[in-house]
Formats: structure tokens, sequence, C-alpha cells
């Protein structure tokens, strides 16, 4: 009661990062925040906090139903996706998959590529399943992240 038993040890949190190559090419990696700092919020008790110094522009909350595919597309901003719900998937031009569930992060900064041989510029995206996978995505004020 009262006694803070939050570990001493910051945490890391893993993503995946849908980036362009100097050559337009789309690719994915996973990447990880590791700039956690203890912090209070609003008066509460210390909690871990990464804060990213790029601003969100705007936050939406989208729902793909089942069966879903955006065909090959850039993202229209950076934009950080989390999915609540569902399950999607995010394939790039260098022909890597990932698939993502509730809870799992990835950040879209694929703007600038440049359409491949068969017209992919971008990436594909598109519901995983037979249910609707519910998404937070939160677009950055241009930049990187």
């Amino acid at each position: 009661m009262g006694t803070d038993r939050m570990s001493t040890d910051a945490p890391t949190l893993a993503y995946w990062h849908v980036w362009t190559d100097e050559h337009g090419v789309s690719h994915q990696q996973r990447r990880t925040l590791h700039d956690f700092g203890r912090q209070s919020m609003g008066g509460a008790a210390p909690q871990w906090n990464d804060v990213l110094e790029q601003k969100p522009a705007r936050a939406m909350f989208s729902v793909l139903p089942a069966g879903w595919i955006g065909d090959w597309h850039e993202n229209p901003a950076p934009q950080w996706i989390v999915p609540l719900s569902g399950h999607w998937f995010v394939e790039t031009m260098d022909g890597t998959r990932v698939e993502m569930g509730a809870g799992e992060v990835s950040f879209g900064s694929d703007q600038d590529c440049v359409a491949d041989a068969n017209g992919h510029k971008g990436h594909r995206s598109g519901t995983v399943g037979d249910e609707a996978a519910v998404l937070m995505i939160v677009q950055m004020d241009g930049g990187d992240e």
C-alpha cells in the first residue's frame, strides 16, 4: 500500500517499422523503443514513459471488415498503428509480410516509394481471419519517428 513496486529496470517496447529505402522500396523491420523514463502523469505514482518528440496531428479509430484488403498504397502520413482487436497484415515491397494482433505496434513511414515493375508501391494490408480488425491510428505531423 503506497509502496512503489515498479522495477528499477527500464522496459522496452518492440514494434514493426515500415520504411522506404533510398531506391524507393518499402521494407519492414523490428525496432525497439528504449528511452523509457519514470514520470508522474497528473500526480499519479510514477510510471515508465517513452515520450516521442514528434507531435501527433490526429488520432482515429478504423474498423477493417473481415476480408478487407487495402491494395498497394503508401501510409498517408507517418503513423503509429495499434490493433485493438482482430488481426491484420502488412506486406511490403521487399516481400516481407507481418501479421499483427491486439496490442502489437507498427509505425508506418513508407512515403515516397517508387512503383516496381509490377506496379507495387508502398505496402498492402488487410484483415486476417473471419473477424474485423479494429485499429487505433495516430498520425504524426510530418517527418520520421
